[in-house]
Parts: structure tokens; C-alpha cells; sequence
């Protein structure tokens, strides 16, 4: 599992540490494993060019030792300083003593287009807002100019704990970040600027605390979740997941929810609404009644919501139900408020940013620019877990506090009409079978996108498609945890 904290903890903690190791010792280990991923990075470092961008403190430090490294193996360094008076002091001499040179921003250009690499050092962790003028335009020149960036920490001029982007911003090939993983660096719009991540252990971790800001799951966390039948088990015992979705406008809706939820794990998946007869046709093995979500039959857990049109009293019925329910589509915009904040058993809502904005009164470029606040106040507001889909979906726990979760498994082709029908499904069977929302949201969440990138394999593909693949990925996540 890959881990996020704030700046306030990540300071706190390097305060913790450095008091008990010699003085810069933080800064060497930093300043050697970025040197050594520039290295790699850059393949043949003797004869490259590199650029510095130094800022000034710290992460303008780590820069310059990190370019003092390159140098005494015979690359040609060239530090570009935005804040001469504030240059970290020993940095700047070791960059010198290794043969380093430095230049005034209005002197960079010619090191710039002529550079192998760009080391971005000009903001730090504690950064807000965007780029100033100076360091704005040299973004742009590295931007025009094409060589491989690296930032140092974090991309400058994106918002550490947030994910949020304001104005002018470095976009990099690889960000090494030290000590611990950032929110901003899993989160977009953010996430889109820090290309791959690279984490250099410097010795955070006993000082850290338990739970942090934000958790990323990878295989091994989603197979331990993944329900398993046993012996004694039988369709009922694996859990029954009911679907109330489609109308007659949207039958497709309802088919696309049932795929997800057959192959989400529950044993059985009862169908109530006016598509019985197109999801049997698809679908055989589902139990359909028309006689309302009452009188369906025991179920474990509800989806409600996947092309229900106007169907109000359905999305009613379901959310007076005693046990969990996902709530997606035309549900978010037909559930009252103040049911879903009265509901005793778990509500698990999925909304994508349009209907995240709708909920929340605001533009849909705002719960964008803001997707990690957005999935909070949600999850606070509604006092239910919140699924917020995008290019990483995040899944804030009911009341909006403790660990939020990032997945960054899927594909940009997963934006495909239905695909999220499928994950409605997939996620509220794993509600059924047992998973507590947060849970259920997540590894759903990361085996639908895990799906999307088998079924897709770089080119368009249906959510039909997507809905076929979830087997796929449920094997590759299990079999790859029993080879590990």
C-alpha cells in the first residue's frame, strides 16, 4: 500500500529526526537518491547537460547537491538561481567545488534548450498558489524547449496536500520525493504533473504516524479483501445484491449494472425495473421481479440509480431499506438528502465530478480543480462514503474524515458511456458479499479500472467490454498476490 501526508506531518517528522542524526544528513540521503534517479534516468550521465532550477531553502538545496553528484561524474551542470540571496549556501558550494556554474534566469535560455535534463528545484513542499513571473516563464521555456524534467519532491507549483493547480506549473517526467509519498502526487490535477514517482527512503518512517492523509492500494491490499467462497458455501451465503436500475428509455443501463454486479463476487444478483425481460435476455442466471424493490426477495445490499429516469419512489424504497446501498446516476439526483443522512446501514454514493458538482452547488471545473476537498465535503455533507470517479477516483469515508483512498488503475478509455453502470454493479456486489463501503468502493473501484486496461489494451472499447474483463482482473489481482 502506497501511503500520502501532509506538509505539517512531513515537517513534523523530519523536525523528529533531526534531532537525533548529524546535521544534513536528511539532505545528503535526499540529495543521493535523486542524483542517482537522474542517473538512471539520463542513462550515460559523463558529457549530459544538465540544468538546475534552484529556488530558494531547502528544496533548492537538495537540487544543488544533487548537481554537485552529476558533476564529479563529468556531466556539465549549469544551476539557474531565482533567489541568489536565499541559494542554500551549501549546496551552491559544493555545486562550484565539483565544477558546476550558475546563471541569472534572464541568462538561461541557451543552458536550457541545450539541456539533457532539467532538475526542477524551485518550490518545495510548502509552496501555495502558482508559479511567480520569473519561475512561470522558465517553466514555459522548459516546456518549449523538451528535455527530460525531473522534480525534486514535487513538481513547483502544485499544492502538496490538495492536488490543486493554480496557474503556471512544472510538468515533469519523474518526481523523486522523499521520505514519504504527498497527497498531490496521487491525486490530480496534480498527479497529471508529476509524470512517474520515485520515493527515496530517508529514514521517515518510525516518525510518521499510524494512519495517514491518504492510502493508494495496490494488489496485495485488494486480493485480501477480494471475498473467497468456502465449502459450506452457497449462492445465499456469498450474498445476494439487488439492482434497481434502467428505464424504458435507459434498458442498457440496467444490463451494464447487472454485468458488473454478476461478476462482483455476491452469489446472486435480483433485478427489480422495467428491463427484466433485455437483462435476461443478456443475462439468464439474474432473478428479476417486477413487483418493486419490497417484494423482490432478501438481498444483502441495494444499487439504485443506473438510468432510473424519474423513478423517485424507487430510489425512496431502496434507501429505506436496512441494509447497504449504492447510490449512482440519476439516484444522486432523486435521492433526498435527508434520507441518506438518516439511513443507519451504509450508503455508498458514486458520483463523477458533474453530479459531484450538482450535489455540492458549484461548477463541475471547481470539484476538478478540488477533487480531494470536493470527495470530503460529500462525504461529510451526506454523511455517506463517497466514490468520486475520475482519472483517480477517490473514496472519502462516511463523515468526511480519516484516510482517503486513490486509485490510478485505470485507462483514459474507461470514459466510455456505461462504464460506470459496470462499476456500480462490481462495487455493490462486494457490498453484498460482505465488504464494509470503503472498502468495497475501493477494490471496486481498482478492479474496474484494472478491467478497462485488459479489455482496452490501448484502443476504444465498450463498457460491455470492460464488464467481460472484471474476471481477468480479479485472477491477475489474486494469482499475482499468490506469486508474491
Amino acid at each position: 500500500m502506497r501511503t500520502a501526508y501532509c506538509v505539517e506531518t512531513v515537517r513534523r517528522a523530519e523536525r523528529e529526526l533531526m534531532a537525533r542524526v548529524p546535521e544534513g544528513a536528511l539532505m545528503q540521503r535526499a540529495a543521493a537518491g535523486l542524483a542517482a534517479a537522474c542517473a538512471d534516468l539520463l542513462g550515460r550521465v559523463y558529457g549530459r547537460r544538465v540544468v538546475l532550477l534552484v529556488g530558494s531553502g531547502d528544496n533548492g538545496g537538495d537540487a544543488l547537491y544533487a548537481g554537485a553528484r552529476l558533476s564529479r561524474r563529468g556531466a556539465g551542470v549549469t544551476a539557474v538561481l531565482l533567489a541568489p540571496d536565499h541559494t542554500h549556501a551549501g549546496g551552491l558550494t559544493a555545486l562550484l567545488r565539483a565544477g558546476g556554474r550558475t546563471v541569472a534566469p534572464a541568462g538561461a535560455e541557451g543552458a536550457v534548450r541545450r539541456a539533457d535534463l532539467v532538475l526542477d528545484g524551485i518550490v518545495g513542499i510548502g509552496g501555495r498558489g502558482g508559479l511567480r513571473p520569473e519561475a512561470a516563464a522558465l517553466a514555459a521555456l522548459v516546456a518549449e524547449a523538451g528535455p527530460a524534467v525531473v522534480a525534486v519532491d514535487l513538481p513547483s507549483g502544485v499544492d502538496a496536500d490538495t492536488g490543486e493547480v493554480h496557474g503556471s506549473a512544472i510538468r515533469a517526467d519523474l518526481t523523486v520525493t522523499f521520505g514519504t509519498h504527498k497527497p498531490g502526487l496521487l491525486v490530480d490535477p496534480a498527479r497529471e504533473h508529476a509524470g512517474s514517482v520515485r520515493l527515496v527512503d530517508i529514514g521517515l518512517g518510525a516518525e510518521l504516524p499510524a494512519e495517514p492523509e491518504l492510502e493508494a492500494l495496490q494488489h496485495a491490499d485488494v486480493a485480501a479483501l477480494l471475498p473467497t467462497p468456502g465449502g459450506e458455501s452457497d449462492k445465499y451465503r456469498r450474498g445476494v445484491v439487488g439492482v434497481a436500475a434502467g428505464s424504458a428509455r435507459y434498458p442498457g443501463a440496467a444490463v451494464l449494472a447487472v454485468a458488473g454486479a454478476l461478476r462482483g463476487g455476491a452469489g446472486a444478483v435480483r433485478y427489480v425495473g422495467p428491463a427484466g425481460d433485455t437483462v435476461l435476455a443478456r443475462f439468464p442466471e439474474t432473478l428479476v421481479s417486477d413487483r418493486g424493490p419490497k417484494q423482490a426477495g432478501r438481498v444483502q445490499a441495494w444499487v439504485v440509480g443506473p438510468g432510473a429516469g424519474e423513478d423517485a419512489g424507487t430510489v425512496a424504497e431502496v434507501l429505506a431499506a436496512d441494509v447497504p446501498v449504492l447510490v449512482d446516476a440519476d439516484g444522486l439526483r432523486l435521492a433526498d438528502a435527508g434520507a441518506v443522512r438518516g439511513r443507519t446501514a451504509p450508503t455508498l454514493m458514486t458520483p463523477h465530478a458533474g453530479e459531484a458538482a450538482a450535489l455540492l452547488g458549484v461548477t463541475r471545473e471547481e470539484v476538478e480543480r478540488a477533487r480531494l476537498a470536493a470527495a470530503r465535503e460529500l462525504a461529510a455533507r451526506y454523511r455517506a462514503t463517497v466514490l468520486l470517479k475520475g482519472s483517480t477516483t477517490l473514496v472519502a469515508d462516511a463523515g468526511g474524515a480519516g484516510v482517503v483512498r486513490v486509485n490510478a488503475t485505470g485507462t483514459a478509455w474507461l470514459a466510455t458511456a456505461g462504464s460506470g453502470d459496470v462499476l456500480s454493479g462490481l462495487a455493490g456486489s462486494l457490498l453484498a458479499a460482505g465488504l464494509n463501503a470503503l472498502d468495497a468502493g475501493s477494490a471496486g473501484a481498482y478492479l474496474h479500472g484494472l478491467a478497462g486496461r485488459f479489455a482496452a489494451h490501448g484502443a476504444p472499447v465498450g463498457a460491455h467490454d470492460v464488464a467481460a474483463a472484471i474476471p481477468e482482473a480479479w485472477r491477475d489481482v489474486r494469482d499475482r498476490d499468490l506469486r508474491d
